[in-house]
């Protein structure tokens, strides 16, 4: 039966050769990057077998492996994988579950990813082979660590396979995968800034002298510990491989026999009762769209996902600022006013997001002042509570109370001048975009020039418009407190005026070029 899956596993190989020819190409130059660096990484670490300094080897293989781990968990859980050897495809075959369980694992062993760390794992055995001693326990360490990864990525894509059955499910997923990212990013900011030259050293044998305790790194740390003299760490360590290598058995045990019985997931359908949103906003044409937008921002993926990330781009920017030694009085100022810049920035496009459902809107003949202004509406009423508590948020923790007016200036600006050169571009310049119903993270067909023209002119549109006001804010953080006032008046008066007259201009837009916009759409 063994022997039945392995057969089948190379069938399935084989028959990604028998794709268009394009795609035949991209997969032998895939194949060509894998197989050679893997090749280099084998060469290096046959090199190392010849370095003495053994400490510092065991410490890069433990840090490196624990890594390789990690990732081999991630990536099936957070984007998902193709599994061609689902165990649920073989629920009507009548294999012992065991057996199934076994003829799975094996066949694992086959495919590139496999292949690729077979190869660099035979290195690391190069590299510890010191000594008869040594050499059984870097072949033991590369065994357990091959099984232990192959059963990770097993457990995981079944685990995956369920519980990202259904298109809501893969999204939310793909943004944890995004936040988690953003979450580590303050540690790598961190490990880069590390003067590794001096106390890089001692910073990488703390975290490999935790690590190489643990399941994640105990395969990898055994060897180096042989190779060092240290027999009775080594042998404990493996210990730990092999009690992780079981426990894993055991898990992918019984996620075969769970699969087997679970029918697969199906996204449930949802009873909503009475019109929602069309029956709470006024029953006039800029509260029907407004309405419809609402409801856009709530229910499409497409939305909801942008603006779950605009809280998360002041993290990135503040970490750098942080670690290069700006004090917390300047940097605790840039999260608002760069969060209602993005807010603003984000409807620059939002008629391509209609995709062909803006024919509703043509034909129906809605003005175009109308519709402008009632796709602003849920972008408005976030934006005034980032501004509201933000800046309330923002002179709390700074005990600056005299820094409220340029802060309310300078993000209003930001947010109004954004939405109203918005407005104009995106009745203008509609460029392709992720049409309803497809994931977020799909990278839509467009024409680069136009749609990188237009991003930049809109950012660059709000940035102009808030100038003054972020002019006055300077002079009263260094100059005179009065000039806060200033800001607040230039920031609030001129954002008004943009969104006004962006609302006006891009309805006289839209009106006129209502039948090439639909046009476009269809193209697209």
């Amino acid at each position: 039966m063994v022997a039945q899956f392995l057969r089948l596993k190379l069938r399935l190989l084989a028959n990604i050769f028998r794709r268009s020819p394009w795609q035949v190409v991209g997969i032998v130059v895939g194949l060509v990057y894998g197989v050679g660096a893997a090749t280099l990484l084998f060469i290096s670490l046959v090199g190392l077998r010849f370095i003495d300094d053994v400490a510092v080897i065991r410490d890069v293989f433990i840090v490196a492996g624990g890594a390789t781990l990690v990732g081999f968990v991630v990536f099936p859980l957070v984007f998902g994988v193709d599994d061609t050897m689902d165990p649920r495809r073989f629920a009507l075959f009548g294999v012992p579950k065991r057996t199934l369980a076994v003829g799975l694992a094996v066949s694992a062993m086959i495919g590139i990813p496999a292949i690729a760390l077979a190869v660099v794992l035979t290195g690391t055995v190069v590299t510890w082979s010191r000594g008869v001693g040594e050499t059984i326990i870097a072949i033991l360490g590369a065994g357990l660590a091959f099984g232990t990864c192959l059963l990770l990525a097993r457990v995981a894509t079944s685990i995956a396979s369920v519980l990202l059955a259904t298109r809501r499910a893969r999204e939310v997923s793909g943004v944890l995968g995004i936040l988690l990212v953003v979450l580590l990013s303050p540690i790598i900011v961190v490990l880069i800034s590390i003067d590794w030259a001096r106390s890089g050293l001692d910073v990488l044998e703390s975290i490999a002298g935790v690590l190489g305790w643990t399941p994640l790194g105990a395969a990898f740390a055994a060897p180096g510990d042989a190779a060092a003299g240290d027999w009775g760490a080594a042998l404990l360590k493996l210990m730990i491989a092999i009690a992780t290598l079981g426990a894993l058995w055991f898990a992918w045990e019984a996620v075969v026999a769970k699969v087997l019985v679970s029918p697969g997931r199906e996204a449930s359908a949802k009873n909503y009762r009475g019109i929602g949103w069309f029956d709470r906003m006024p029953h006039t044409a800029t509260g029907a769209v407004a309405a419809r937008s609402i409801t856009y921002w709530f229910r499409d993926a497409r939305y909801w996902v942008s603006m779950l990330m605009i809280p998360v781009v002041p993290v990135l920017v503040l970490v750098p600022l942080g670690l290069a030694g700006i004090p917390l009085a300047y940097t605790a100022l840039v999260p608002v006013p760069l969060m209602c810049l993005l807010l603003g920035w984000s409807l620059h496009n939002d008629t391509a997001f209609d995709s062909t459902a803006i024919w509703l809107h043509v034909a129906s003949g809605v003005r175009g002042a109308a519709d402008r202004a009632g796709r602003l509406v849920p972008v408005l009423i976030t934006g005034a509570l980032v501004i509201g508590l933000g800046s309330a948020v923002t002179v709390f923790v700074l005990d600056d109370w005299r820094l409220l007016p340029s802060i309310i200036g300078v993000s209003t600006a930001l947010l109004f001048a954004g939405l109203g050169v918005g407005s104009i571009a995106s009745a203008r310049f509609p460029y392709p975009a992720v049409k309803p119903g497809d994931s977020p993270f799909q990278q839509p067909q467009s024409t680069g020039a136009i749609t990188a023209l237009v991003q930049s002119i809109t950012m660059l549109g709000s940035l102009l418009v808030a100038l003054p006001a972020i002019a006055f804010a300077a002079l009263g953080l260094f100059v005179d407190a009065s000039w806060h006032t200033a800001s607040f008046a230039a920031g609030v008066g001129l954002g008004l005026l943009v969104l006004v007259v962006g609302i006006w201009l891009g309805g006289r837009v839209f009106e006129r070029r209502g039948p090439e916009i639909l046009a476009a759409a269809m193209r697209a």
